[in-house]
């Protein structure tokens, strides 16, 4: 897969998060909040979260831990894939995480009143793998605060990629009730990009409903950034035509896989999208933008 045909066209030809020096960055949520463009992220040699921020989305302060991994909980031996918001009552700021021990994964959450020192809620996951469709694990949580509740996003099967896209709401963000109709999004094998599995999403909302910006796996080692859209969020997913929207671009710092997007919306209707970059062992976030 190269990207000549993308939809979408990447900032340069290095990441723009993320080097030697730090280790892996990976799966990066992003907003924008009182004029700065906060990126929370996992720091794989640290095993805990981290946040950074920046006025242009390129260059980026340096990481802060937010939340560090805690093996007593028993569930937490490792944490990474978060997402953070403002609490809709004003008070400070959630976050879902992932923590994974024993090969399974589960999703905490933490809070924060300043948002940059964050500590758990309680000791025990809001979500845990209950379905055969979840397997060993349910992560990547991506949460927002819609229509009076809040609506969460979450992957689920095999610990090492996840296999299917589900859906939960909560009304106060800690005690979350499972859609009943999970797994909400599946790979459709006719489709070579994403023929093996699908993974990790950001989900925005638009005047045209929902839309998911998602990962397709063409095999266990090989992914690239896909689209799709509901008028709900949750049932009669269409996958854009322009599939796949970035991919792999050989010889280059992301020549083996591009994973799990973040996006925003900008006034002018173009997005922005951030996602992991991956070369051999070593993964950054990487930067592209782009019209649907």
């Amino acid at each position: 897969m190269g990207n000549t045909m993308d939809a979408f066209k990447k900032y340069g030809d290095s990441p723009v998060f993320g080097d030697k020096s730090t280790g892996t960055m990976f799966d990066a949520f992003i907003r924008a909040y009182d004029g700065k463009l906060r990126m929370d992220v996992s720091w794989r040699p640290r095993k805990s979260l981290a946040v950074a921020f920046s006025d242009d989305g390129i260059h980026w302060s340096e990481p802060y831990i937010t939340l560090s991994y805690d093996e007593s909980t028993g569930w937490e031996d490792n944490i990474n894939r978060c997402c953070v918001l403002p609490k809709a009552d004003g008070s400070g700021y959630f976050m879902w995480y992932t923590g994974q021990a024993d090969g399974n994964s589960y999703i905490g959450v933490a809070q924060s009143e300043n948002g940059m020192d964050f500590v758990r809620f309680k000791d025990k996951p809001v979500l845990s793998p209950e379905f055969d469709f979840e397997g060993e694990s349910v992560m990547n949580p991506v949460v927002m605060y819609d229509d009076g509740k809040y609506k969460m996003w979450y992957a689920a099967g095999e610990t090492y990629e996840p296999n299917v896209i589900c859906y939960a709401e909560s009304v106060d963000g800690i005690a979350w009730e499972k859609y009943a109709g999970n797994p909400i999004f599946k790979c459709n094998k006719e489709k070579e990009y994403e023929q093996d599995r699908i993974g990790g999403c950001d989900v925005l909302r638009d005047d045209e409903g929902y839309l998911m910006f998602y990962i397709g796996y063409r095999d266990i080692n090989t992914a690239c950034v896909c689209a799709a859209r509901s008028p709900d969020g949750i049932t009669n997913w269409q996958r854009l035509p322009c599939n796949p929207i970035i991919t792999p671009t050989p010889d280059s710092w992301d020549e083996d896989s591009c994973y799990k997007p973040t996006v925003i919306k900008e006034s002018n209707g173009e997005y922005r999208l951030w996602y992991n970059g991956r070369r051999g062992g070593d993964e950054y976030i990487g930067l592209a933008y782009g019209t649907l």
